[in-house]
């Protein structure tokens, strides 16, 4: 089993189609670490209200609307994610390469209803809310401003066998 405690405070992004330009911009792909795109995670994302140097600090989750992750199929977009301590992000829906890079990181891309993030975003955008993470369960539990809500989420076998291993390299590291 993964020893990465998924979840931690939430980012609540309620826009649909976060593209990966969005996500970290094209300018700073020339960099040659993970570790150098951490500040620029979210920089040229335009959510109302949203401000990446106060918002992002400290947070493990993302929730979000449907489509995140669209645009060009680079891996640096999940790895600006998990270099800044975002190990899953909940949506309605992952562009399909993203989503996929997003387990080969070792990370987590939650699909849940539209109305689960409805009740979500009514409930917990506006307080201080905490994300539990129960991989055995497949269940995410939501804290804050007084409030529980617990969904189940679905990990398929490859997807969960990445996440328990931490990655895709440390998966094939320790079977081939």
């Amino acid at each position: 089993m993964s020893a990465i405690p998924f979840g931690g405070r939430v980012l609540f992004l309620d826009r649909s189609d976060i593209n990966t330009d969005e996500l970290i911009p094209a300018k700073y792909l020339n960099e040659d670490s993970k570790a150098a795109l951490k500040p620029y995670l979210l920089e040229d994302l335009k959510v109302p209200g949203f401000d990446p140097a106060r918002d992002l600090a400290g947070k493990g989750a993302i929730v979000t609307r449907a489509n995140f992750g669209c645009g060009s199929s680079r891996e640096h977009a999940p790895w600006a994610l998990e270099v800044n301590g975002i190990n899953i992000v909940i949506a309605e829906s992952f562009a399909r390469i993203f989503r996929q890079n997003m387990y080969n990181c070792g990370l987590i891309a939650a699909e849940i209803p539209a109305a689960a993030l409805d009740a979500l975003f009514r409930d917990f955008a506006a307080v201080d809310t905490t994300l539990t993470v129960n991989l055995e369960n497949e269940t995410l539990l939501f804290e804050g401003g007084g409030k529980t809500q617990a969904l189940p989420f679905t990990l398929q076998g490859f997807e969960r066998a990445l996440v328990e291993a931490g990655g895709w390299v440390a998966y094939a590291a320790a079977r081939y």
